[in-house]
């Protein structure tokens, strides 16, 4: 599948941007032109101006092959955000010879399995009110469809990316957002048991992954695209010097 892409030049290895659910290549307007080297960002299929198509993963690291073929991108560093940056882990564990990738705030989905919160005593009920809201924001939705947003509340990698993780032997940073998304006050310690999980977890099943903390919500890129950018750049400094 031919998907839509914008490339916004630059000078330096190439790096390939990807989006997160329901979002398009203009999320990386503020982010690209600060990073360090050229950059390319794609609508993902089903997405913005790419066609429609069922999402299975190895078609879209498809769609992204054929998309560095037709850029010219030799062995891209890969960043993406929220599911996009669970695809960068999922290029990365492809590609052992990528330079770099990182994953802005992409690694488990917030509703969950129950094993992978620190857990509290209302657990089951609030994880019942989040799936609700995620169920009637997906009837709200035109793109993608019901048919990818489907698949994506029934993946085990959208669930939680962390095996796929811990299956990347490339340099692999995971940017953790530490502020919560609005949500109704009641959720607020679903969301903080959410992140102390993920605490909790990351160095025992993926000591690979080097995590960097940012003072952000899962919005970072268009919240904080300048500090972004600088994370991004220290650590594809240092893992191309």
């Amino acid at each position: 599948m031919k998907l839509a892409a914008h490339d916004f030049g630059g000078d330096g290895p190439p790096h390939l941007l990807l989006h997160g659910a329901g979002g398009a290549m203009s999320a990386w307007d503020s982010v690209a032109p600060q990073l360090n080297g050229r950059c390319v960002a794609v609508d993902l299929r089903g997405h913005g101006q790419s066609p429609d198509g069922p999402w299975e993963w190895d078609a879209v690291l498809d769609d992204l092959e054929s998309t560095t073929v037709q850029f010219g991108l030799t062995r891209p560093i890969v960043v993406g955000h929220s599911l996009g940056g669970i695809l960068a882990g999922m290029w990365a564990r492809r590609h052992p010879d990528c330079p770099a990738a990182v994953s802005l705030d992409g690694h488990r989905a917030a509703a969950t399995d129950p094993a992978n919160y620190v857990r509290y005593e209302q657990l089951e009920a609030d994880l019942a009110k989040l799936d609700a809201i995620f169920a009637a924001q997906q009837e709200m939705i035109t793109r993608p469809d019901r048919s990818i947003t489907s698949v994506w509340r029934k993946s085990p990698e959208f669930a939680d990316a962390l095996p796929v993780f811990a299956e990347v032997t490339a340099p692999f940073l995971l940017v953790l957002a530490t502020k919560n998304l609005p949500v109704p006050p009641d959720l607020v310690p679903l969301l903080d048991a959410h992140r102390a999980g993920l605490r909790r977890d990351l160095p025992l099943v993926c000591p690979n992954v080097r995590v960097h903390e940012i003072d952000a919500s899962h919005g970072m890129v268009s919240e904080q695209p300048a500090e972004v950018a600088a994370i991004v750049n220290d650590f594809t400094r240092r893992a191309t010097a």
